[in-house]
């Protein structure tokens, strides 16, 4: 998984913010959660991707898009499909998945 801040883009441009809690047993998981990040990487239209997951389970990742085409072909992509199964049926108890339209960015200490 990235351990660093995502690229900054153009605006706009899209995020797709994945919340999810995984099971007690998820076994297979961490393999195909490195896996799902190198072939977004090779997605025409990806952009970046920052994620975090405490020691409790509970994690976030986010990943950057450069328009609604390449963030919907990466949902359909047949091995992110198999992900989401498995993920479905054996690694999280519970997620949530959000997308959102990117308009404007600023990155600190200094901000604006």
């Amino acid at each position: 998984m990235p351990d660093s801040f995502a690229p900054l883009s153009n605006t706009p441009y899209y995020a797709v913010i994945f919340s999810n809690q995984l099971a007690d047993n998820a076994k297979g998981y961490g393999e195909m959660a490195d896996a799902m990040v190198a072939s977004a990487q090779t997605q025409p239209g990806f952009l970046g991707v920052e994620s975090t997951r405490g020691v409790d389970g509970f994690g976030i990742t986010v990943s950057y898009w450069k328009d609604e085409t390449s963030m919907i072909a990466w949902k359909g992509d047949a091995q992110h499909l198999l992900a989401q199964k498995l993920g479905k049926t054996r690694w999280y108890d519970h997620y949530c998945l959000r997308v959102a339209r990117i308009e404007r960015q600023y990155c600190g200490p200094d901000g604006r």
